[in-house]
């Protein structure tokens, strides 16, 4: 008997190397012991820095598309022409300062054509009966075709308020167009579903690759006996304190990895003016990240204590992994009231109320409640699932159900 206490003991505390106070702690030591696995695993650090390469790739990208210039040659036949190529130009160095509108002579259509043929301008101007036209070998980018109408928008203006004894101010009096919202934000709506994409993404991967690194770490422990020689030495609860803990740790330290590395890629991206609403945003994911996973962690460790051998993980992990994938397409299925009142919903609030605070339609105590609530589902998660882990855990012979394991005794 004493000899059957001291074996598991021994590779506990000379793994961890604990001092006093950490062999009264015993989850401390199986925490440590989790997070040392997973940081010296080579799929792990391979999946982790793929991903890394993937966002600084974007960043990268971003920002050589933001510092390329673009150049359009427009062949003109006349000074008036020129005149247009030269103020459209203007115009467009006036929005963007990476595209570049000059203007070439040609003496007609035929050596238009010829040099639009080669490559050497991008589209012909000149003008006919009915106006000026634009003529290319291919559509014409917008980038072009929106400062050259202008440019030609503003110079017939021109020449008919002269010709009506009037200005263009007058006769523009009261003819623009501004744009409002009922909510009075302003924010991107393409931004604001682009950030709650990558805030379920996030949700999604990280959720479910650590969630399922629990489930097979606690089977493959049940199945090979080891857990009932651990059992001797340190109770269930420390196990499983440990394994939540541990993994809860790196899951939260890759979550703001990745996060971080995506703030700087947004920054060399055209969407770098709306930093400050994304920064709230990704800090209150995190919060709500780092409270909700120990409660997906704590139902993945009961999952893998269902379980009597690998094979049975996939039936017993099934219901948080549908739990994960509705909650990543609630992300883009959910607006209006349907959105806000998911945002309240411990799991689903992770994702919908950080996409509710970068459209700036939550008000400041939303958050704030909304992360009580996955608190206390948390902590009432964690509290049911430590007794189904501890019943089912040295169960054998077959695939424990969650009703039996709330039944059985402790």
């Amino acid at each position: 008997m004493t000899t059957t206490h001291e074996r598991p003991v021994e590779p506990i505390t000379t793994d961890a190397d604990p001092t006093h106070d950490e062999v009264g702690r015993p989850w401390v030591i199986v925490a440590v012991r989790e997070i040392v696995v997973r940081v010296t695993n080579r799929t792990f650090l391979y999946s982790t820095l793929f991903t890394l390469v993937i966002i600084a790739g974007f960043a990268a990208f971003s920002a050589w598309q933001a510092g390329k210039t673009t150049t359009y040659t427009v062949a003109v036949s006349s000074a008036e022409g020129t005149r247009l190529v030269e103020q459209a130009g203007a115009a467009a160095r006036t929005s963007s300062d990476t595209v570049l509108i000059t203007a070439a002579s040609v003496s007609g259509q035929e050596p238009a054509r010829a040099a639009v043929d080669r490559g050497d301008v991008d589209a012909w101007l000149h003008e006919t009966p009915s106006g000026w036209t634009l003529t290319s070998g291919d559509d014409v980018s917008m980038s072009l075709q929106v400062p050259l109408e202008g440019a030609v928008r503003d110079a017939a203006l021109d020449r008919n308020a002269a010709a009506a004894g009037t200005t263009v101010e007058a006769l523009e009096r009261g003819a623009t167009l501004s744009a409002d919202r009922f909510d009075g934000q302003t924010t991107n709506r393409g931004f604001v579903q682009a950030a709650t994409f990558a805030f379920a993404l996030l949700f999604l991967m990280s959720a479910l690759m650590f969630g399922q690194q629990i489930a097979a770490s606690v089977v493959e422990e049940k199945q090979s006996r080891l857990v009932e020689i651990i059992a001797t030495a340190i109770p269930l609860r420390a196990l499983l304190a440990g394994k939540v803990v541990g993994n809860a740790t790196i899951a939260l330290a890759q979550v703001v990895l990745f996060a971080g590395v995506g703030l700087v890629a947004v920054s060399f991206t055209d969407w770098s003016s709306l930093l400050p609403a994304l920064s709230t945003a990704v800090l209150w994911f995190v919060l709500f990240f780092a409270v909700g996973f120990f409660a997906l962690a704590c139902l993945f460790a009961v999952a893998g204590a269902l379980a009597s051998r690998t094979e049975d993980l996939q039936s017993t992990t099934s219901p948080m992994t549908t739990v994960l994938m509705l909650v990543y397409f609630a992300s883009f299925a959910l607006s209006g009231t349907a959105l806000k009142v998911a945002s309240f919903v411990p799991i689903v609030s992770v994702v919908a109320m950080p996409g509710r605070i970068i459209a700036g339609d939550a008000a400041w105590w939303e958050p704030v409640v909304a992360l009580l609530l996955m608190a206390a589902f948390s902590a009432g998660t964690v509290l049911v699932g430590e007794k189904i882990y501890r019943r089912s855990l040295m169960q054998t012979g077959g695939r424990v159900s969650w009703r039996q394991a709330l039944r059985a005794a402790d």
